[in-house]
């Protein structure tokens, strides 16, 4: 008699497989969510230090034509941030505004301060920007994932 062997996973091999995936789901899935926050707080450091470097930049090519000021306004529309007072590119492309994780916003811009708002993992982190010393600071008395953002 001929005995054909049929090979094939049984049941508890499958759900072995099943629960194997699963844990490694419940470990790998967090994190991802660390990282995609790390990564905005990433970003936002690099932005934070492109800007100051631009306002570094703006104030030595303003002090070599003689004007001692400032940069008044570091963006002149609500679209796009960064971008200089219109007469000035501060970022040569700036900065695309948003509301969401990883985007920044402005809000109150009465002179000689303007505020904006760097949103990182459900956080609104407030940075000023003074006119007439230059500064573009974190404000304190932030929750401690905005203190990451100039660490």
């Amino acid at each position: 008699m001929l005995h054909i062997k049929k090979s094939a996973f049984t049941m508890v091999e499958l759900i072995f497989v099943i629960v194997i995936l699963g844990i490694l789901a419940a470990v790998a899935i967090p994190k991802f969510a660390a990282t995609r926050t790390d990564a905005q707080i990433s970003k936002g450091r690099a932005d934070i230090s492109a800007i100051r470097s631009s306002i570094i930049s703006e104030r030595q090519t303003r002090l070599i034509k003689g004007d001692s000021d400032w940069i008044n306004s570091l963006s002149h529309g609500t679209s796009t941030l960064f971008d200089g007072n219109g007469s000035v590119d501060l970022l040569m492309y700036g900065i695309k505004s948003g509301t969401s994780n990883g985007y920044w916003r402005t809000t109150d811009t009465a002179f000689p301060y303007v505020h904006y708002i760097y949103r990182v993992k459900d956080k609104d982190c407030k940075l000023d920007y003074n006119a007439s010393t230059g500064v573009f600071k974190l404000k304190s008395n932030q929750d401690t994932i905005c203190d990451k953002l100039v660490k």
